[in-house]
């Protein structure tokens, strides 16, 4: 049969279907469409796979009839496979002959016939069909006169029936095998033996230990299988002897009716059937033999492929095969589908050979269907638990999705189920824990077989073959769909170190895509991971790790590769009942990708687990809403609010103001009662009255009435406003203090609690008493401790907490500079834009491509597939200047495109994003950070059990003593009443006593030591423009030992600015200030911060606005500018004279010589006075840029210019050439200007004994230059943020406390980080925020006055503590009665009056720190004028990257050195006085305190 006449079958995605009538519709219709042999749609897997006639329809055609119905048909592989067909004999049987026409419409409207040709004088008909479809007893049953020609097959069905038997006399072998320890282990063994030959199929299981093999007996042995498996490193042995997989009656049945042909007709016929040809073909991208083997063993497999010889010395293959059942280009395609599917083939030669034997024509027809079918077995579960058939239905539900499950049937009655399964994908205890997870109590049934019965299954013929079809062909054909080539790549996580920038993320993905084996790489570079999809049967993760450090990195395999996965939260509206969740749960369960999916019906919520690569949120909120439901993401909460302090904020307010309330008025009744008790003091002092009058006197007052005997208004008044303090604004403390005593620690908390609570129940008890004995005396009570306790803790925590709260804003801050919202475009396959929508941004999915507009933020990482602009990424490198973007660069979250549209292709996503990385690692930085103790919570650490054992001790020495010598207590208990027996009077003075001894040691003013010298700190600080937040950064910023300094616009401006002009052409031909017209004309167009430098710097040379025309404006990212000038004449002719003046200002301000400015002036005059005269303005043609730009351009650069240039780059500089009419006539050197006040911070900071450490992220030469500028020995340059962070960290482990500044969001992880943050106030608002310490004022001078603050604030804090402590150390004995001896008693309002004095000298402690004056810049400048002197580039040492290993300077000879002394002490005498006043920041290098030599850093002419 021509092949040609074949048939094909194609696979067709399908979307949009919801339901088995969707698929009923499908088939019904396309099974209609003439040409269409079969069909059978799949509505978990989302395709349709046809068998067609290729003569009369395409895959294109059954596309288009697929989406006519409404449904989205997607075509992932054009190219259709073969089918097999095979050949049936009938004979007529009946004597008189039916017609024939009548014969062939009813074959030919049969499914699976494809054609038929009959023979009227043989009474044969030969019928082609397709076996997986029909058989030939079903046609004989369509037809009754007609049979199979018997002759045919009995001579041939022992032979097929023998051979099928072989095909299928496959053996399935477990094996234990021992040592695995991860999924790496599995998937080694699994690639190794995988590719034996003879091997079928092989499943590892991790949680078991054990393989199953499915093998041939004929091709390998057991013992070679366990030596491989051993060879890879594990332990194996044979767990269940190898038992032949059996067949059931239906296969025997099966293999008996496969059709058969006569090979005898077959020749007659169609000679071309057992026709065997050879082809060669030429195969590219093979690498060693198993690249040979692999190609072999896969076409070997094909049934009409005889032999292969593969070479891989001449890169070709001879295949022997039969023409009339496949062509040599299916051949081909065939040998390009094989794993990797990297190899590319061509057909070199084709050649026909003789006739086949007929046995072998009949043997290769026998369909490959039965081996490939999978394995089963079965196993029966015990269910306890179950209720109802609803239980029934949900473990039926659930199991039959699981994979490897073929079917499960539940019974209620007997509380067990029957699994039937595939052994290879899954085992009875994974299906028995899968039940146990869902709620119900499973056993294994011991009654289930230990030795399943494998049966090989097989199809019925109303469920046609196709399933087979699809499992057999990817071995050789290009994959059906995706589904089969995500088989054999897997995913792996490498931890990547020593990454410094974008190039190095180049290098890793270009050098591990060269690898065999590797799919795909991303390496993000801020959390220093690479992505890898890689083929297990090639290489393994560590292999790939292994490459990576051969690239000179530090690699590492990630074990739990879950942190890949997408977590998706949803809200979902419409959901009614119980149904609803599990419609959404299964539908969601089948997509593939998604590994797991709960629907809370209560809150409205589902929580799916997804690969982020097969699968994206958009695909999911789809096929939600496609249920009828709505989805929308669950709104994030974009503040960071976790970090907020806003509830303690509010609770300790509620408390102090609760306190508040009430302690006001028990202060006045204090007050008032202080005053009468003095007042009565002084009266019985003057009137020698007795002690009974006096305590009439005293009884008699108002508020010591007694309201009931034993009661008195005053103590009555006082417990009523005690109890609300006591339990609603202490309710906090007693929490607090309950925690610490759980973790075993006494703290602040613990203490008051204890003197409140001791105070409150004390006098409760003391005053029941009194009212039960009717006493005459009120006793003395203590429900004023209380309140005025808690009103002072309670505002200290307040204010605590408000500076604490601050921190967190710089998340937020950061987190807002993500772009909210993404344009994705769709396009089609020539880039050609098909449409775009708005999407919230996290729902971009990788891959996605998204347009950004010039000024738009760039929403994800991602890169350049279309476009060329400039991308501001300040915010992440710090560096000024706008990068050049071209397709194939890479792009940052929250950089901002500037001037071009640019449609990127997103490759990290949510929090994969760098900006995500930066928030982070602030997050953890912040969260990280151990609060310095307060010295408070040391001290009461001790002075809590010290207090509490004085206290008890007080109690028990009274009670002795009150038993040995009851006249003491007689005589100095105040309220001695003889009603009362000894034993309670001895107890009450003793408690007494001790309550006094708790109260007088109340931990107020050690509370209040802190928070108010802190408050004042802070105070002063922002009057002087620090801004501090909170105590913490006070208290450390006097212990820190580094300083370290971002360079970028902390000790820089931050902003280029041009600082020298070269002009390489004689004056007379064209004039300096021509040049600089003409210059500035031309970048006046340009949006590069050079550019705008330059513009601005020829504006104010030639003290003008406006500047002349530009044309033909063109830039090339990266390399520079071309235009065409003109109109500058007039501008050069009306400006002169100021120019002239302005030119002599300049040339007696930076010492150049004057003479040579005087003659290039005049005569630059006498060129305008000339050029005024012409008519037409002249028009010049002009380029800008670097040298590549010039060469490019047929410029000649000599030595001189060269070397000047390289001179200026060794500084740091960005040197830029300029040509006016294909002619270099000018050299610009551009640079970021050191402040002026940078030299001198620098300094002082050195003379405070701190080290001074510079970091950047730029390149180690301008580091190296600004350094030696302000006198720092120590560099870090090219350092990343995250690499700021570590080098932080590997500052704080050496021991030191390191204070950073900086300015930038790249600073901002570093600055949290450190002990002290400080932020410069003109930097960006996240790194203010990130900050401890915000300098309003962009002056370094200010970081000297914090660091000198802390140091005040600190010391007044200890004087504080001095004073606190006093009170306590004298208050206590005379409290615990030990002065009592000499008449020295402490009365009860005695000790409160104590401990309001010592809160009342500790604030005013503080206040004194009012006093505190920052020095003046004089001050600072004419102590440190007579020390600084200029580094020498040998003392400066820098360290690149994050490697420590620094690159010093060559050492200079003792002549060098001794003339940069003398230099910089020239200098220092030269230097004019600096004042603040005085700076104007556009004269170039006037304040630097470098001499060198002053020519070659101003304005000469050569």
């Amino acid at each position: 049969m021509d092949p040609s006449m074949g048939v094909n079958s194609i696979t067709i995605s399908v979307e949009g279907m919801t339901c088995s009538s969707c698929v009923w519709t499908i088939e019904q219709q396309i099974g209609k469409v003439n040409g269409v042999h079969h069909i059978k749609v799949s509505l978990e897997e989302k395709n349709a796979t046809i068998i067609y006639d290729p003569k009369l329809q395409t895959p294109k055609t059954l596309q288009e009839a697929i989406d006519d119905m409404g449904f989205d048909a997607i075509l992932h592989n054009p190219n259709p496979l073969p089918v097999l067909t095979d050949t049936v004999f009938l004979t007529l049987t009946a004597s008189l002959a039916p017609p024939w026409d009548y014969i062939q419409s009813t074959l030919l409207k049969t499914k699976g016939v494809t054609d038929i040709k009959i023979s009227p004088q043989q009474r044969t008909a030969v019928v082609t069909i397709i076996p997986s479809i029909v058989n030939a007893n079903q046609i004989i049953e369509l037809v009754p006169d007609l049979s199979l020609d018997i002759g045919t097959l009995e001579k041939k069905s022992g032979n097929c029936e023998d051979h099928s038997m072989a095909q299928a006399g496959e053996v399935m072998l477990k094996m234990k095998v021992e040592g695995m320890t991860c999924h790496s282990c599995t998937s080694a063994i699994e690639g190794k033996i995988g590719k034996l030959q003879g091997v079928q199929r092989i499943k590892v299981s991790l949680d078991n230990q054990e393989a199953t093999i499915v093998y041939q007996p004929h091709l390998i042995t057991v013992e070679e299988i366990k030596k491989q498996i051993e060879a890879v490193g594990f332990p194996a042995f044979i767990k269940k002897q190898p038992k032949c997989l059996k067949l059931g009656a239906i296969d025997v049945e099966r293999l008996k009716n496969t059709p058969v042909k006569s090979s005898e007709g077959s020749q007659q016929r169609s000679p071309s059937y057992s026709n065997d040809s050879t082809a060669t073909f030429i195969i590219d991208g093979m690498h060693c033999k198993s690249c040979v083997s692999n190609i072999e063993s896969a076409l070997s497999t094909l049934q009409y492929v005889s032999s292969i010889v593969v070479s891989l010395e001449n890169r070709s293959a001879i295949v022997k095969y039969n023409a009339s059942s496949v062509t040599p280009e299916a051949l081909r395609k065939a040998i390009e589908a094989v794993s990797p599917g990297q190899y590319r083939v061509s057909i070199a030669s084709e050649v026909k050979s003789t006739l086949n034997p007929p046995s072998s024509s009949c043997l290769q027809k026998i369909p490959l269907d039965i081996v490939s079918q999978p394995l089963t077995q079965e196993t029966v579960i015990n269910i306890d638990g179950m209720t109802c058939s609803s239980c029934v239905q949900s473990i039926e539900g659930v199991i039959s999705k699981k994979a490897g499950v073929k079917s499960i049937r539940v019974s209620l009655a007997h509380s067990s189920g029957t699994v039937e399964y595939d052994p290879l994908l899954t085992s009875p205890e994974t299906l028995r824990e899968a039940i146990e997870d869902m709620g119900f109590n499973s056993t294994l049934s011991d009654t289930s077989p230990n030795e399943p019965l494998v049966v090989i299954a097989q199809p019925s013929s109303e469920m046609p073959l196709l399933t087979s079809i699809n499992e057999c062909y990817p071995k050789m054909m290009i994959p059906v769909h995706d589904h089969q080539e995500t088989k054999i790549s897997s995913k792996c996580y490498i931890q990547v170190t020593g990454m410094t920038c974008a190039s190095c993320v180049a290098n890793i993905e270009r050098n591990l895509r060269r690898e065999e084996g590797i799919h795909s790489v991303l390496v993000a570079l801020m959390a220093g991971k690479a992505e890898v999809r890689y083929n297990p049967t090639v290489l393994q993760p560590p292999i790939i790790a292994e490459f990576i450090r051969e690239l000179g990195f530090g690699a590492s395999v990630i074990e739990n590769a879950d942190e890949g996965d997408g977590v998706l939260e949803l809200v979902v509206r419409g959901m009614t009942c119980a149904s609803c969740v599990h419609k959404i749960e299964s539908t969601l369960t089948k997509l593939r990708g998604i590994f797991y999916c709960s629907v809370a019906l209560a809150t409205n919520k589902a929580h799916i687990k997804y690969d982020p690569e097969i699968i994206g949120p958009r695909d999911i909120i789809h096929t939600i809403e496609s249920l009828g439901f709505e989805a929308s993401l669950v709104k994030k909460d974009r503040s960071a609010s976790h970090l907020d302090h806003k509830r303690e904020i509010i609770q300790w307010r509620r408390s102090f103001l609760v306190s508040l309330f009430f302690c006001i008025p028990v202060m006045g009744l204090m007050i008032y009662m202080m005053i009468m008790d003095h007042h009565l003091a002084t009266f019985h002092h003057n009137q020698n009255m007795s002690e009974e009058e006096m305590i009439n006197i005293h009884s008699s007052m108002f508020l010591e009435r007694q309201i009931l005997p034993g009661l008195s208004i005053m103590n009555f008044l006082s417990f009523l406003l005690c109890v609300p303090v006591q339990f609603f604004g202490g309710w906090y403390f007693y929490i607090q203090a309950y925690k610490a005593l759980k973790h075993k620690t006494a703290n602040m908390d613990v203490l008051i609690v204890l003197a409140t609570t001791i105070a409150f129940f004390y006098s409760l008890v003391i005053l029941l008493v009194a009212m039960y004995e009717r006493a005459k005396v009120n006793p003395i009570t203590f429900f004023d401790t209380p309140p005025m306790l808690f009103v002072f803790i309670a505002l200290g925590r307040w204010l605590e907490h408000i500076a604490k709260g601050k921190t967190s804003e710089a998340l937020a801050k950061l987190i807002s500079l993500q772009a909210t919202e993404a344009t994705i475009v769709n396009l089609d396959s020539d880039n050609i834009l098909l449409s775009e929508e708005q999407v919230d941004v996290e729902l971009v999915q990788r891959g996605d491509i998204i347009k950004v507009v010039p000024g738009g933020k760039i929403p994800v990482d991602g890169r350049v597939i279309e476009g060329h602009s400039m991308v501001d990424e300040s915010l992440i490198t710090g560096e000024a200047m706008p990068v050049a973007k071209k397709p194939g660069s890479t792009v940052i979250a929250g950089s901002i495109n500037q001037n071009g549209s640019l449609l990127i292709r997103a490759t990290h996503v949510g929090a994969d994003t760098t900006l995500s990385q930066i928030v982070k690692l602030v997050e953890e930085a912040q969260t990280s950070k151990a609060p310095i103790q307060q010295f408070a919570d040391k001290l009461s650490g001790y002075f809590v059990p010290f207090i509490v054992f004085v206290s008890i001790a007080t109690l028990l020495v009274w009670i002795i003593i009150g038993f040995l010598n009851f006249e003491i207590v007689e005589t100095y208990f105040p309220g001695y009443n003889r009603s009362i027996s000894r034993t309670e009077t001895i107890i009450r003075f003793a408690f007494q006593a001790s309550i006094t001894v708790l109260c007088i040691a109340c931990p107020c003013s050690l509370g209040l030591a802190t928070p108010t010298a802190v408050m004042v700190g802070t105070g002063v600080g922002a009057q002087n423009g620090i801004l501090i937040k909170g105590g913490e950064p006070l208290e450390m910023a006097h212990k820190v030992n580094v300083v370290v300094f971002d360079k970028t616009g902390t000790i820089t401006h931050g902003t280029p600015v041009v600082n020298q002009v070269k002009i390489l052409v004689e004056s007379n031909r064209m004039s300096r200030n021509k040049i600089l017209a003409i210059v500035g004309t031309a970048e006046s167009n340009s949006e590069h911060p050079l550019g705008a430098a330059v513009t601005k710097y020829c504006k104010q040379e030639l003290d003008t606005e406006t500047l002349g025309t530009c044309l033909d404006f063109q830039v090339v990212p990266g390399c520079g500018i071309s235009c065409k000038v003109m109109n500058i004449e007039g501008l050069l002719r009306k400006n002169n004279w100021k120019i002239e003046e302005n030119n002599i200002k300049n040339a007696s301000l930076l010492q150049i010589d004057a003479s040579n400015e005087q003659s290039s002036t005049s005569s630059s005059m006498n060129i305008d006075a000339q050029l005024s005269n012409v008519p037409n303005a002249q028009q010049y043609r002009v380029l800008i840029g670097n040298r590549e730009w010039m060469i490019r351009n047929g410029l000649v650069i000599n030595n001189d210019v060269d070397d000047s240039m390289i001179e200026h780059e060794r500084k740091g500089r960005t040197a830029v050439l300029v040509a006016v009419d294909d002619e270099l006539c000018g050299l610009i050197a551009i640079a970021d200007t050191v402040k002026p006040e940078a030299e001198l911070a620098v300094h002082i900071l050195k003379s405070m004994g701190l080290e001074v450490v510079l970091m950047t992220g730029d390149n180690s030469k301008t580091a190296r230059s600004i350094a030696s500028q302000v006198g720092v020995t120590k560099v870090f340059a090219e350092v990343l943020p995250s690499h700021k962070v570590a080098k932080v960290k590997q500052l704080q482990e050496e021991g030191k406390r390191v204070a950073m500044v900086g300015d930038g969001i790249n600073d901002s992880p570093a600055l949290a980080m450190a002990n002290v943050g400080i932020a410069i106030g003109t930097g960006t608002d996240v790194a203010i925020e990130a900050a401890d310490v915000v300098l309003i004022r962009n002056d370094l001078l200010d970081v000297v006055a914090s660091i000198d603050l802390s140091r005040k604030t600190v010391k007044r804090i200890r004087i504080n503590f001095v004073f606190a402590l006093i009170y306590n150390l004298v208050g206590i004995p005379i409290a615990a009665g030990v002065f009592m001896p000499i008449g020295l008693v402490l009365q009860p309002w005695m000790g409160s009056a104590a401990m309001a004095a010592s809160s009342v000298s500790v604030v005013l402690s503080s206040l004194f720190l009012k006093l505190y004056r920052k020095p003046t810049y004089e001050n600072y400048e004419l102590h440190a004028r007579s020390q600084i002197g200029q580094k020498s580039p040998s003392e400066i040492s820098i360290h690149v990257g994050i490697d420590d290993t620094s690159r010093n300077s060559p050492k200079l000879g003792l002549l060098d050195r001794i003339v940069n002394y003398s230099r910089a002490s020239i200098n220092s005498l030269l230097s004019d006085k600096r004042s603040l006043n005085s700076i104007v920041t556009s004269e170039p290098d006037k304040h630097s305190l470098l001499v060198g030599d002053f020519r070659e850093d101003d304005d000469t002419t050569l």
